[in-house]
């Protein structure tokens, strides 16, 4: 006979339940209330190139180090899209320039981690731990966001997407999943009656194993209810074909969800394919290959939140970024400094925000790369809780270490 906590297993995979050390916790469906401000993070593994996401074609030192590969300035066939006279936008993210221009996208070039690291497992563990430079840290900071939002949590408070708990909402708080593309709303095996009942009865206790369970259906069926609530909007005139694969429809999917249910509070998604070592490519290649549907996915889920726009913060950001030259391959390699980005309506946008460092040699960090001039927690900690109405006091919790200064000021007053 199989063994329970084995059976168990096998079960729980199967339905991208929430799983941690505190998901057997109750959970009660969190009521549509005056205030569901929402955070949604994406995380570009793999260190994207900031220098060619926002264009410094203000910069000379940026042309002459990038001879293949530098977008050309504003004005020249597949130039960069202008923003301030000094930086300019990748023109395959065309899509969000209308943002730009409504003061609803901003940047903060020169952000990233105070660590040295090179490695792309120890900078992404810093930025999804925060705590630069310490491993050990148990826990990730969305996660200990999590334990300090107000209101009555539930199931659906915090959705991952992906095939697992990423370490940025690791913790004792629960977290619910939600797989990628159509597999999102594809009916498992628990969706079928028989199968349900005999989970039920087999978990029908208040011992944690069964409460995990119960706590995991819950999730299921809230973020199943969700994908099927139809509001006019979700419609497509193909006949009932499938949405495209990738972040766009995955995107578009999380703005109708959250339309659907106001107690989605935080999401997460993971995108890969920005480690850009080889053909990077400027206005077009490799790099412009994965901005396109970055860029697309993120005005469909500005578009697609409609009215919660203006109560949503969504924050892009990346383990570091690439060196300032090209190597011989038509790529870079991995460097310090990169871009953070941020949209909604609250958003301090239409500015590249931060301390510009230069590309001068004596102005690079150790001679090669962007300087870090923002503490990623000094951009994002400040931006979160002012958006969410935390107490000041929430910004130790979230970034314990944290600098005091240097605050960046992402969120309108």
């Amino acid at each position: 006979m199989m063994h329970r906590r084995r059976f168990l297993g096998a079960g729980v995979a199967g339905l991208m339940l929430p799983f941690g050390p505190g998901a057997w916790m109750a959970r009660a469906t969190a009521p549509l209330g005056e205030d569901n401000r929402r955070l949604i993070v994406i995380f570009l593994r793999g260190a994207v190139d900031g220098l060619n996401v926002v264009v410094p074609y203000g910069d000379d030192a940026y042309y002459a180090a990038r001879r293949s590969i530098a977008i050309a300035p504003p004005g020249h066939g597949d130039g960069a899209l202008d923003l301030d006279g000094h930086f300019g936008l990748h023109p395959a993210l065309a899509s969000l320039l209308p943002l730009w221009q409504a003061g609803k996208l901003g940047f903060v070039q020169g952000c990233g981690s105070p660590d040295p690291t090179r490695s792309h497992f120890d900078a992404q563990l810093f930025v999804e731990n925060g705590t630069p430079g310490q491993a050990t840290t148990p826990d990730g900071w969305m996660n200990r966001l999590l334990a300090i939002l107000p209101g009555v949590p539930g199931p659906t408070r915090a959705i991952a997407f992906g095939p697992q708990i990423p370490r940025i909402l690791a913790g004792p708080q629960a977290v619910a999943m939600m797989a990628l593309g159509a597999a999102a709303g594809r009916p498992l095996a628990i969706d079928r009656p028989e199968v349900a009942l005999t989970f039920s009865r087999l978990y029908a206790g208040t011992d944690p194993i069964s409460r995990i369970f119960q706590d995991g259906v819950k999730s299921r069926q809230q973020m199943q209810a969700d994908l099927a609530a139809d509001d006019g909007e979700q419609r497509v005139a193909d006949g009932g074909a499938p949405l495209p694969t990738g972040f766009p429809a995955d995107a578009a999917r999380l703005a109708h969800m959250m339309r659907q249910d106001g107690g989605i509070r935080l999401a997460f998604f993971d995108l890969g394919g920005w480690d850009t070592h080889v053909n990077q490519g400027g206005a077009s290649g490799q790099l412009a290959n994965r901005l396109r549907p970055l860029g697309d996915g993120l005005a469909a889920l500005a578009g697609g939140l409609g009215a919660a726009f203006a109560d949503s913060l969504i924050l892009v950001v990346s383990e570091f970024g690439r060196t300032l030259r090209e190597n011989g391959n038509g790529g870079t390699d991995h460097g310090h400094g990169t871009v953070l980005w941020a949209l909604g309506g609250g958003v301090a946008g239409g500015k590249v925000h931060g301390i510009w460092p230069g590309l001068s040699p004596s102005q690079l960090y150790q001679q090669r790369d962007l300087a870090v001039t923002t503490d990623f927690r000094s951009a994002i900690g400040p931006a979160v809780v002012r958006h969410l109405r935390l107490p000041e006091t929430a910004l130790a919790r979230l970034f314990p270490g944290a600098p005091a200064l240097g605050r960046i000021a992402l969120m309108r007053t």
